[in-house]
């Protein structure tokens, strides 16, 4: 067998096209919707190389358009979480044999599939399935995603490639080694790309997968699953399957072989999840790697010295991009009482000016929530607004389903910075807005990282120099990704590696080297040439 010592390629961010009118990109995009629109399709789980099919089908709608049917997807039970787990198992050794670059070679093939003859598939997949504008469709199931695959393989190889000194006649180094068993990924509805990388990051380091995606994201999921197929990766080394959480758990967190999961979604589940590992613990063959990345309730702190302009936007975007289901979506805000009035008529007017509406007229801005789930949760919060004497609806607060999970974008301005839509997460286009003296920006920079729970992306909007400093260091821990003069949304793979701490999960930045380093385990080796043959030292020598 031959042998060399690999470089991969060069990984560089994917090119984000803009889908004018007239463009190529446009013209196949618009074509892809419609024939999405134009048929049903029967999504199967995918386990062992197998296309497995039920009696229980559930419709796959388009949040903004609920009466249409895009197809339907069979939903499993307890017995094919066990043969997602046997098939994973029963591919292991292969997989961990086959050599890294060969695995590489895989998801590269994959990344040039999506950025490439799947790029329009992937993206009105997400557009229709999870409602998602065309410019964040892009950047979400196109471009995140290929960036995941084609860092990931140079971070894999970066990995591989550290070894440690030798002294003489010794020679040491380091392999890693895939973990002992399956990993379970969980992944959830709001970003293709997290869906993907879950589970083919594990994979990628030679590990075997069980996923399970949000049943909000499967029609996209199944694209995923399309290409990694077309692109080489062998039966068994992902296993998609549907069922429910529970049911997934109750096999899962028992099995001895369970080595780890890889998980974005809800603190409390996650939460859930390790307890159940921790209860399971005496099971496992090994302590299982607990990765994840849950809630967040993200914030902007504004200075007097703010850029008015740059401050309205930051607002607008991050609270309002993708309807706020973004786990960085800030959803509180503090702004000093000496710029408020400015800020105040620039938020509302953009705000006014969105156009909202279904994801395939490319007009629109703004476009629907999830599922009936989440627009009545967040319909909540802005009906107990509505009666609160404490807060201020100034923009928006209506909401209408019967076409679609339409919330109108939404800001409150609350005298209480401990009001509930100022503490707890929403996950929906609602901001809340606390107004604050100028004169105690230190007393403020302190309420914001005490408020709430998370510490998952926050930002600071100044030009005064000394401010910025102070709330650098103020926020220290308040959020794991931090940005000056930015939104907190946004970040790029390869630029700004993503994840939180406290109720934020366990800040293993996804996008970075990091990340891949919970998915192996390192075998040190030493070899010595000479090796000695008398126990005695020569300090025992006789005088």
């Amino acid at each position: 067998m031959s042998s060399g010592i690999f470089n991969t390629p060069k990984a560089a961010n994917e090119p984000i096209l803009n889908y004018m009118p007239g463009s190529a990109e446009h013209t196949q995009l618009k074509a892809a919707i419609a024939e999405a629109r134009a048929k049903q399709i029967d999504v199967p789980m995918y386990i062992g190389g197998q296309e497995i099919r039920t009696e229980k089908k559930v419709a796959l709608r388009p949040p903004h358009d609920h009466q249409h049917v895009l197809g339907h997807y069979s939903a499993g039970d307890e017995s094919h979480v066990k043969m997602a787990i046997d098939a994973a198992l029963k591919a292991r050794e292969n997989w961990v044999n086959l050599p890294w670059e060969q695995r590489a070679a895989i998801f590269l093939k994959a990344a040039e599939l999506i950025s490439g003859p799947y790029r329009a598939k992937i993206l009105a997949a997400t557009m229709l399935g999870q409602s998602k504008n065309v410019y964040q469709g892009e950047i979400d199931a196109v471009c995140e995603l290929a960036d995941f695959l084609r860092f990931n393989v140079e971070y894999m190889r970066q990995i591989f490639s550290f070894q440690v000194d030798s002294s003489k006649g010794v020679w040491n180094r380091i392999e890693q080694r895939p973990l002992e068993g399956f990993v379970f990924a969980l992944t959830p509805f709001n970003f293709t790309a997290i869906a993907g990388n879950l589970p083919s990051s594990a994979a990628m380091m030679g590990n075997v997968v069980v996923w399970k995606p949000s049943n909000t994201q499967i029609y996209s999921a199944n694209v995923i699953m399309e290409i990694f197929r077309e692109a080489g990766l062998p039966d068994g080394v992902i296993n998609l399957i549907y069922v429910s959480g529970p049911v997934a758990g109750s096999v899962i967190f028992s099995h001895p072989d369970f080595a780890g999961i890889h998980f974005t979604g809800s603190t409390s589940v996650f939460q859930d999840v390790w307890n159940a590992i921790g209860t399971n613990i005496h099971k496992y063959k090994s302590y299982p790697r607990i990765v994840g990345e849950t809630g967040g309730k993200d914030f902007i702190m504004a200075h007097e010295s703010a850029d008015v302009k740059a401050l309205c936007t930051a607002l607008v975007r991050a609270a309002f991009e993708f309807q706020g289901q973004k786990c960085s979506a800030a959803s509180r805000a503090y702004i000093p009482a000496s710029i408020w009035t400015e800020v105040k008529k620039g938020i509302i007017a953009d705000v006014k000016s969105f156009k909202m509406g279904p994801t395939e007229d490319f007009n629109n801005f703004f476009n629907a929530v999830i599922d009936e789930k989440s627009f009545d949760k967040i319909a909540g919060y802005i009906d107990n607004a509505k009666k609160n004497s404490e807060v201020e609806i100034i923009v928006g607060g209506s909401y209408d389903k019967s076409k679609g999970y339409f919330v109108e974008p939404t800001i409150i301005v609350s005298k209480d910075p401990n009001y509930i839509t100022m503490c707890e997460e929403i996950f929906g286009p609602v901001l809340t807005i606390y107004v604050y003296d100028e004169k105690k920006f230190e007393e403020t920079l302190d309420l914001v990282d005490r408020t709430g729970t998370y510490a998952l992306t926050g930002a600071i909007i100044s030009q005064d120099r000394y401010a910025i400093d102070l709330a650098t260091k103020k926020l220290v821990n308040a959020a794991g990704n931090f940005y000056i003069n930015d939104k907190c949304t946004g970040a790029v793979v390869g630029q700004q590696p993503f994840g939180g701490s406290r109720g934020s999960g366990t800040n293993d930045k996804a996008g970075s080297m990091i990340n891949l380093l919970r998915w192996v385990s390192p075998r040190t080796i030493k070899e010595t040439f000479v090796p000695p043959t008398e126990y005695r030292y020569p300090y025992m020598d006789k005088e």
